[in-house]
């Protein structure tokens, strides 16, 4: 466990000493935030509330699509 520990606090200690890498990882974080939420909202509609009207409706395709053989 000692060997864990040691670990950990390497990487505490190298995020707490940052200065420009701070503001790199920041950037990196908005920049994957901003990228995933424009994927969500152009790349992957909601296909099931577009295509079935209530939940029951959406569980039974997906169970179909889960059971079936393809």
């Amino acid at each position: 466990m000692n060997w864990w520990r040691r670990v950990v606090d390497l990487y505490v200690d190298g995020f707490r000493n940052m200065t420009v890498g701070r503001k790199l990882w920041g950037i990196v974080i908005l920049k994957l935030a901003i990228m995933f939420l424009v994927f969500k909202l152009f790349f992957f509609p909601d296909l099931l509330k577009e295509n079935y009207d209530n939940d029951e409706d959406r569980a039974r395709a997906v169970a179909r699509e889960l059971t079936s053989g393809r």
